[in-house]
């Protein structure tokens, strides 16, 4: 267990040092890309061939937004580019809403943000296709497997529990399949709780793809101040895929609205080594060190004074060890000099 935790350590120190590195050696500018964006008035947008947004399932647009599905029961609904992304680096910021009349955990399922080589495929995952090939990140406004271990009257431990909504981010490369029962967890990169449902205030996701990093933040608390979610290093992802969004409805609903998808190009300053070791083209979505993460995940719901008290533990054990091996040796040291005598 303190290996386990030793190594969940060592990621996260790296990944500290990492992103410190990022925010001190790489200066950076942004460019609105329009044509991957959509934003107010939505012209054309479902009802022109011409317009770079299309419309699937049962999404619409009205005066204020893109409504993916509305609070009823069964409904799919999703929005996507028609033009391939080449940016190498990119940031996406989305503003959305998830609203209805239900009350608590009564609510679902959830919508997505997608990065993906496939477009305009209806499926389980939140409207979209599994299996899919690219990014994807999801808000789940329904804990599933939650209830699905109330349902056998078992219950989480306090260290797996989740607080729903839940943002999470997942790497597909069209043989990963998505656990919808299990709400995403043997295949995720990481995420953070989001209490989006039913605020008076706008809401945002941000996300950020630079020098093959994924950083996610959300602003949800009317402060215009963004939060961290995630930062992954080594997320490899293609160049000319699809920028989109869905949602789903199944026996509970929700309205699920997206007000804008912006897409910033951004301009990144590299250095020769960087450069070279980015030179290779990427044909298949992947994460370095997954094994790593997943062993992370493994120690999610770790409290800091868990860990402080293991790696406490570790070292008193230590530190008993060495002095219990100066006493026998001193022992052993005064018998040896005793038979000279």
């Amino acid at each position: 267990m303190a290996l386990k935790t030793y190594r969940t350590f060592v990621i996260i120190l790296i990944t500290t040092c990492r992103s410190f590195a990022d925010d001190d050696n790489h200066e950076m500018e942004e460019f609105l890309k329009r044509e991957h964006s959509l934003s107010k008035p939505y012209q054309g947008v479902g009802s022109s061939s011409s317009s770079h947004w299309e419309l699937m399932g049962d999404a619409m647009v009205t005066t204020e937004q893109v409504r993916l599905t509305t609070d009823m029961q069964s409904k799919q609904g999703a929005v996507w580019s028609r033009i391939p992304c080449h940016l190498r680096d990119w940031e996406l910021q989305v503003h959305f809403k998830i609203h209805g009349q239900g009350k608590k955990n009564l609510n679902g399922d959830g919508l997505a943000i997608w990065y993906t080589k496939e477009r305009m495929q209806k499926g389980p995952v939140f409207g979209n296709q599994d299996l899919f090939t690219g990014l994807g990140v999801f808000v789940d406004t329904y804990p599933n497997e939650e209830k699905h271990l109330e349902a056998q009257k078992t219950r989480y431990t306090t260290r797996t529990q989740r607080i729903f909504p839940f943002v999470l981010a997942m790497v597909g490369n069209g043989s990963i399949s998505y656990d919808h029962e299990r709400d995403g967890r043997p295949t995720e990169l990481g995420g953070c709780n989001a209490m989006v449902r039913n605020l008076n205030h706008d809401t945002f996701i941000f996300i950020r793809y630079v020098r093959r990093r994924l950083t996610i933040m959300i602003d949800i608390d009317g402060q215009h101040e963004w939060r961290d979610c995630l930062d992954i290093p080594g997320v490899r992802l293609p160049q000319g895929y699809y920028f989109g969004a869905s949602a789903v409805t199944g026996d509970l609903s929700d309205n699920h609205d997206v007000i804008s998808l912006k897409l910033y190009q951004l301009t990144v300053l590299r250095s020769e080594t960087e450069e070279k070791e980015e030179e290779d083209e990427i044909t298949l979505p992947s994460v370095d060190n997954m094994d790593l993460l997943k062993m992370g995940e493994n120690e999610e719901g770790w409290s800091s004074i868990a860990m402080f008290f293991t790696i406490l533990f570790s070292m008193l054990g230590c530190f008993l060890l060495i002095v219990v091996g100066l006493i026998v040796y001193s022992h052993w040291n005064e018998n040896r000099r005793k038979r000279f005598y």
